[in-house]
């Protein structure tokens, strides 16, 4: 295997398939053991989150009698002792569906429940937030179709047990919301794939003694549940089939978030529920073969202040996809002409080893409201029922090569691939490779569908590549920029459980799990339990190279071929050219990793690549492909390029071309050049290129938003009524720092010089209630204050403000510096900013939002309060995009 250039030690050990995610906002979130660990791949070893299970309770679902406690049905479920409640399945939502506009992370427990969570909205706090418990809901609804058993006679309902039978307790935790309390139990513990009967977890109470008490006597309820139920309470009286089928509606396995759905306004209005018409869909697989939809809808607004902002979370219905256990599920959009009806692509398998399609319709799916099946339809049923269970799927629509590519995994080691023609939605099958010797963990796609990697619990991680309708196997690379050594991590790993591609393809995170026995038990065994590990892909060859050499000196990168070189630089110019899709979260770290890595030890490679990619997508075919020609070109046509592109070149310039220097000089431009040699005057010459077209590229981006900001004022000024009642409409902030800015620029464009006389100042109110002055929230007070001092904050730069201080014998003492928004050029002062966006911003903010956070030492929510930047997406400007790194 390659050698991995980064890791990070575990203190619990994953026990479940994919139990590795990667969040579209770069963070890592690997399922181990009893706790999920968030952590940061710039940063593995630095500050992590942290999701602990919480405590089961009970489920109110009926009772039996205590001779149908050893029936066939629930006999596995009696004898259950399972000593811990673990982690079984997580999947990250799209960017923006949490109140900060981050993503949500679903977790699936091995009894069953499943919740959504959100990150913390303070850097001194390591737990996530639940935002949602989807198995109460769950429950709420079955029980108010009384699980759709209609053979319950009322003479049947029982008040508590007694003598004459016991009482049956739910496998799940659960927080109550109807006033009733009961008490927590554990009752899960950690199962190998393949080898699970059950983990609902039983128990008879006689005479208000528990009689399945463990070895010891113990009862995992102290024997207190019958005096804890109130007299008046009553429970149905069901059979051991009913309350084993009960059960398996309720024992979730396994979840999976699709991708962001957006519905045009114009073709489906907005919901009664004053939701909006993005969405995604939690989709959740049970031991009854039932998948359970969940629709939530992404924040009207967004903010970081508010602790109590919750998202729309509606059920829209159960769709029953398998006779056994589903196993595994993943969803994709289907490419269609028809945008404002986007289809939805699920893959289930199951542990009968069945693996079904279904295919679900935009418009469908938004109206959907707890009906009993779900508005999927069975598109094509690619393996039918056999002996081996589907452990894995990943389903991924190709672009490039018009398929659509499903790789299944089975428990037996082996996988098949299936390929799905766009356009007639029919999947034919691509070949069954025996890649493993135990169950398959992982399957994941990279470069477009071009390959594949898959990993299994005999602890081999291989790479597969697609040639037409097949797969062959090829070589991880070996050869890896910026290698680093850990001595002090063991190498002694006995399961691969999970693997994901990086968010540019260039990187894989693998987690595996010590061989315990092989750890010193006095040191290492209390600390160490697994390892999530990285590895480069950037030099997997996609495409037959050609003959011809390279432009550039092999001699001088020692440790690489040209074959590799040649396929690093393939590689991460098609990475870059990835990211012009607007829907493409931008998160480049690996790139910046990439690129900063080669800079150590070839920075003329580095050189070249960029040159090579500012050609193509800045430059013309007439300019000279080389440096000294091609920035001064950039640097004047910078007017003429998308945002998006303005973006991705700021965050290189930034993160990779000045990584040695500060963010105070590159923003002062008090950059101390002086005081180099005649070797490095040449450098000094590059270096003063790239500030000058950073410096022209972060110039037109601020002037673009400053333009919009005016016209979005101009516009709520004229049509205040009209558009304070329209959910998710922006309304902008620090116009009158940007009326100052503009007074003070020289080099602007003339537009804003007009239009920045037309915005009045006034003071902010408050009185939101009133339609017609709404603008009137929309602040323009030119006088700011500090908040350490009370004293006066003048506008001498859109980067930094300092106040006058406090006033003492005629000085002035006690000056504070603080740092200002980019975009606002307001000034901020941390965990005290309430950043508050809308709708039209939700994609372009949360890309920007993810880019960030991958560029930072440390993930938090706070850089909201530093870092936000405000932007659009309008069809008569090219306003999409706008970061401009200041503080990173």
């Amino acid at each position: 295997m390659a050698s991995r250039f980064q890791a990070a030690t575990l203190v619990a050990s994953p026990s479940h398939p994919n139990s590795v995610a990667w969040s579209d906002e770069n963070l890592i979130a690997v399922a181990s053991g009893h706790l999920v660990t968030i952590l940061n791949p710039a940063l593995p070893f630095g500050p992590r989150g942290l999701i602990t299970v919480p405590k089961s309770e009970p489920y109110r679902i009926g009772v039996v009698k205590e001779e149908d406690l050893l029936s066939g049905t629930l006999l596995p479920t009696t004898l259950s002792r399972e000593p811990r409640v673990c982690v079984r399945s997580i999947s990250w939502s799209n960017l923006g569906m949490a109140p900060n506009a981050g993503c949500l992370l679903a977790m699936c427990t091995t009894e069953g429940r499943v919740k959504l969570y959100r990150p913390p909205f303070c850097d001194f706090s390591a737990e996530w937030i639940e935002v949602c418990d989807i198995t109460d809901r769950l429950y709420d609804y079955l029980e108010s179709i009384s699980f759709e058993e209609q053979d319950i006679r009322p003479s049947e309902i029982s008040h508590v047990p007694g003598p004459d039978h016991g009482s049956l307790d739910g496998p799940l935790d659960s927080v109550l919301e109807k006033g009733h309390k009961r008490k927590r139990v554990n009752t899960s513990g950690i199962r190998n794939f393949g080898s699970e009967t059950s983990c609902d977890q039983l128990s008879c109470y006689k005479k208000g003694k528990d009689v399945n008490a463990g070895p010891s006597g113990s009862s995992n309820v102290e024997g207190q549940y019958a005096k804890r139920i109130p007299e008046n309470s009553s429970l149905p009286l069901i059979t051991a089939d009913q309350y084993a089928s009960r059960s398996a509606m309720l024992s979730s396995l396994v979840v999976a978030w699709s991708p962001l759905l957006k519905l045009s306004p114009e073709t489906c209005p907005v919901p009664e529920n004053n939701s909006s018409n993005q969405f995604s869909l939690l989709a959740v697989g049970a031991k009854s073969g039932r998948i359970s939809c969940w629709r939530i809808h992404a924040p009207q607004c967004y903010t970081i202040e508010q602790s109590k902002v919750s998202n729309a979370v509606e059920f829209i219905g159960i769709l029953q996809a398998h006779k056994s256990w589903v196993t595994t599920i993943s969803l994709a959009l289907l490419s269609s002409s028809d945008s404002s009806n986007p289809q939805v692509l699920l893959a289930s398998g199951s542990s009968d080893g069945s693996v079904r399609i279904w295919i679900g319709h935009g418009q469908e799916l938004l109206k959907s409201s707890e009906v009993n099946n779900a508005p999927f339809y069975l598109l094509e049923e690619i393996i039918n029922m056999n002996a081996v269970p589907v452990s894995v799927l990943s389903l991924m629509p190709s672009l490039s090569l018009q398929k659509m590519l499903l790789a299944v995994g089975k428990g037996s080691g082996a996988f098949e691939l299936w390929i799905g023609d766009t356009s007639a939605k029919k999947f034919k099958r691509g070949g069954s490779y025996d890649a493993h010797d135990q169950v398959v963990t992982g399957l994941a796609w990279a470069f477009d569908g071009y390959f594949l990697y898959s990993c299994s619990q005999d602890n081999f991680a291989r790479c597969w590549s697609l040639h037409g309708n097949s797969l062959t196997e090829v070589p991880i690379p070996s050869s890896s920029p910026g290698l680093r050594s850990f001595s002090d991590l063991p190498d002694v790993f006995i399961s691969c459980l999970g693997l994901v591609v990086s968010p540019s393809n260039l990187a894989v995170a693998m987690v595996r799990s010590f061989d315990v026995n092989q750890l010193d038990h006095m040191y290492e065994a209390r600390l160490q339990k697994a390892a999530l590990e990285f590895f480069w892909i950037g030099g997997q060859q996609k495409d037959i190279l050609s003959n011809t050499s390279p432009a550039f000196n092999i001699e001088a990168f020692p440790g690489f071929s040209e074959k590799d070189l040649v396929n690093w630089e393939s590689n991460i110019l098609w990475s870059l050219k990835l990211y012009e899709n607007l829907d493409k979260p931008l998160v480049l770290w690996d790139i910046t990793a990439a690129l900063l890595a080669f800079k150590r030890s070839a920075p003329h490679y580095v050189d070249h690549i960029l040159v090579k990619w500012l050609s193509f997508s800045f430059a013309d075919s007439q300019v000279e492909h080389a440096i000294e020609k091609v920035l001064p070109h950039v640097c004047k046509c910078v007017n003429k390029a998308s945002s998006r592109q303005l973006h991705i070149l700021n965050i290189i310039c930034r993160r990779v071309i000045l990584s040695e220097l500060k963010a105070d000089e590159i923003n002062s431009n008090l950059l101390d050049l002086g005081g180099l040699d005649e070797a490095d005057c040449a450098e000094n010459s590059q270096l003063n290129l790239w500030i000058e077209l950073l410096s022209s590229s972060e110039r037109e981006l601020r002037e673009r938003l400053v333009s919009f900001s005016f016209s979005a004022y101009k516009i709520l000024g004229s049509n205040s009524a009209t558009y304070s009642s329209k959910p998710g409409y922006w309304h902008p902030v620090g116009l009158a720092q940007m009326k100052q800015w503009v007074a003070q620029s020289r080099h602007v464009r003339e537009q804003l010089r007009v239009l920045a006389p037309e915005i009045k100042t006034c003071k902010r109110i408050n009185n939101i209630g009133v339609a017609k002055k709404r603008i009137n929230n929309i602040e323009l007070n030119e006088e700011e204050k500090c908040s350490h001092c009370s004293a006066p904050v003048p506008f001498d730069s859109p980067e930094s403000a300092i106040c006058k201080g406090t006033q003492s014998n005629g000085v002035y003492e006690q000056r504070h510096k603080l740092p200002r928004c980019a975009v606002s050029m307001q000034f901020v002062i941390p965990f005290k900013t309430s950043i508050k966006t809308t709708m039209p911003l939700l994609r372009h903010i949360a890309a920007e939002t993810a880019a960030r956070i991958s560029s930072l030492p440390t993930p938090g929510v706070i850089i909201y309060g530093y870092y936000i930047r405000q932007l659009k997406q309008s069809e008569e400007h090219d306003y999409h995009l706008l970061n401009i790194m200041k503080f990173v």
